[in-house]
């Protein structure tokens, strides 16, 4: 069966990420494009890598436009993707790459967010431990699907392993991030140009202000069952000069007479033979470049009896496995179709 694709937002990082993945897998025919200020002009202009795409032109983002598909992809800025699902009720499968429709709590949207607060869908991360089962099994016939924050995915794959067993205490994680300017999309911002950002380190959303948060919260709270009042993390996203990828570096303590074996077994037993999240051997540690353009996410994990935590360091690209190839991979579940199609663990070298 071919089915029948729509991406909004084409012409942004996130919709380029889609479609550039999308491109490749044999059961989907890439039939709408759709953008805002863009619209009327060729895809190709704005996503010149894509030249297998060049027919297509974008189109307005409209709910007429974007209905009749089999599969709907929403690529937009936080707080747009809800006029749009609301209107789209008849569509057999929606992704939404933002944050419209990820978090539980609604004083929490509040809080980091406001504006309108829309139902929570089924979180597209496939390999989070929830409740003593791995999220893919929330997501086998999903018809609504809620990409992960790449940011607040990449944390909660390090760290929920160790609370799900019982051996790190989640009310005092510590987690800095390097992170490319991708992330934060292509609108034209001052601090992200090139002169700004080349040769420096820039911290932002410092002292617990980053819109991830909540969404770390919410899935370190299902990995251990417990409220999400009782997870406690002090984020810092850095930004650094590398257009892809986050390189996390999480820390928590040690929860008492957990041994080092128990600790390591945590995070080898929860990612045995998953395609796309790799525990790697002990003293190993990953570097964004070796996941540039893949879907996996690469893990060392390292115990310091001195400072009585353990220490996980992830790398990931975060316009794929952080963002479309998480929604891809969520799509194929959903669908019944193989986990790794259209989707690769090899990276691009040097």
């Amino acid at each position: 069966m071919t089915y029948s694709v729509a991406v909004s937002g084409a012409s942004g990082y996130a919709g380029g990420e889609i479609l550039r993945l999308l491109a490749d897998h044999p059961d989907m025919e890439i039939r709408t494009v759709t953008a805002h200020s863009n619209a009327g002009q060729p895809l190709v202009d704005h996503q010149p890598h894509l030249r297998s795409l060049a027919h297509l032109t974008l189109q307005d983002t409209t709910p007429e436009i974007l209905s009749g598909h089999d599969i709907v992809f929403l690529a937009l800025p936080h707080g747009q993707s809800g006029q749009y699902t609301d209107a789209l009720g008849d569509a057999p499968l929606v992704i939404d790459a933002g944050a419209d429709h990820r978090l539980t709590s609604a004083s929490a949207w509040d809080a980091f967010y406001g504006g309108a607060f829309h139902d929570p869908w089924t979180y597209g991360v496939p390999e989070l431990v929830v409740g003593g089962v791995k999220q893919r099994e929330h997501l086998r016939g999903a018809t609504r699907i809620a990409a992960p924050g790449c940011n607040a995915s990449t944390v909660s794959l390090s760290l929920a392993p160790g609370i799900a067993a019982g051996v790190i205490d989640p009310s005092d994680i510590v987690s800095v991030l390097a992170v490319g300017p991708s992330g934060a999309g292509k609108s034209l911002k001052t601090n992200l140009l090139g002169s700004e950002i080349l040769g420096t380190a820039n911290p932002y959303a410092v002292g617990g202000t980053h819109r991830h948060i909540p969404e770390i919260r919410q899935a370190l709270a299902a990995a251990s069952g417990a409220d999400a009042d009782g997870i406690r993390i002090s984020f810092t996203p850095v930004l650094v000069p590398m257009s892809r990828g986050i390189l996390a570096t999480s820390t928590a303590p040690i929860v008492d007479g957990a041994t080092d074996a128990q600790i390591r077994d945590a995070w080898e037993s929860t990612y045995a033979g998953e395609t796309f999240v790799h525990l790697l051997p002990e003293g190993r540690f990953p570097r964004t470049a070796d996941v540039l353009g893949a879907n996996t996410a690469l893990i060392g994990l390292a115990i310091d009896r001195a400072a009585n935590r353990v220490t996980v360091v992830t790398a990931v690209d975060n316009l794929v496995k952080g963002t479309a190839g998480a929604a891809i991979q969520s799509m194929n579940i959903a669908l019944g179709l193989p986990e790794a199609r259209a989707l690769s663990v090899n990276g691009v070298a040097p």
